[in-house]
């Protein structure tokens, strides 16, 4: 039984080159020695549309990706708040799997349910509402139809104005809402597990909930270095490049 490796936050753009090589050195020395290898969100800064994949920063780690599906790895994608416009020209140029958020696997014989998280973070209200507009069909059926520079120049004035608004919140607000948790976790029967990222705040966490153990796995971001959940029948430990 091989591993499972799990990764988010990666934030992979071209003004991050260093970030960028590390990850690709990843996904030839480590995850080519796993069996599966789980996306869960935010794998770029952001994402303009399936239109953008011949740009030269994008293209080595597509080909990165498809080099590993065709050495036999399982690729699973999840979108996150900053890519949630990868779609099947991606995917299937990635050889990548499009997951559900959430979703629900058999991890080495363990109920395992996977998200990307941002949807946890309820207290953050204004970031709700913007997440429930951005994943309506029609609004990204709009979107897409604008020309992709006039996309990126939107999506890069929205993240300005977002980094500017975070600086104006608490940590709290941003962190998940354990009832939001607790309330994900009943509606999927308890799974023995629940892995997410998008807090940046890499920990183990454990729950009891109704008379059931559950551990929460928060996955951490690789903005200054490299880090990823590593699974088998044993356990999973969390590691760092």
């Amino acid at each position: 039984m091989g591993q499972s490796l799990f990764i988010s936050d990666l934030h992979l753009c071209a003004s991050r080159p260093h970030i960028t090589a590390a990850f690709l050195d990843f996904l030839k020395d480590t995850a080519s020695q796993a069996v599966a290898l789980y996306v869960l969100g935010d794998l770029f800064e952001y994402w303009a549309g399936d239109d953008d994949i011949q740009d030269m920063h994008h293209l080595p780690i597509i080909s990165a990706f498809k080099r590993l599906a065709d050495s036999g790895v399982k690729l699973y994608l999840m979108h996150g708040n900053r890519d949630f416009l990868i779609s099947s020209e991606f995917c299937d140029a990635a050889g990548m799997t499009l997951l559900p958020d959430p979703s629900i696997i058999n991890l080495h014989g363990k109920t395992v349910l996977l998200s990307h998280g941002d949807d946890l973070c309820t207290d953050d209200v204004e970031y709700q509402k913007f997440r429930v507009q951005v994943r309506a069909a029609e609004w990204q059926e709009d979107f897409l139809k604008l020309p992709l520079q006039v996309r990126k120049d939107q999506i890069e004035a929205i993240r300005m104005r977002s980094e500017h608004e975070k600086s104006q919140k608490s940590m709290q607000i941003m962190d998940v809402n354990q009832a939001a948790v607790d309330h994900l976790l009943r509606v999927h029967h308890y799974p023995e597990m629940l892995i997410h990222g998008h807090t940046h705040r890499p920990h183990e966490h454990q729950i009891q909930l109704d008379g059931h153990k559950i551990t929460r796995w928060v996955l951490g971001d690789w903005y200054e270095q490299g880090s990823y959940l590593s699974c088998n029948q044993f356990g999973c430990e969390a590691m760092s490049l």
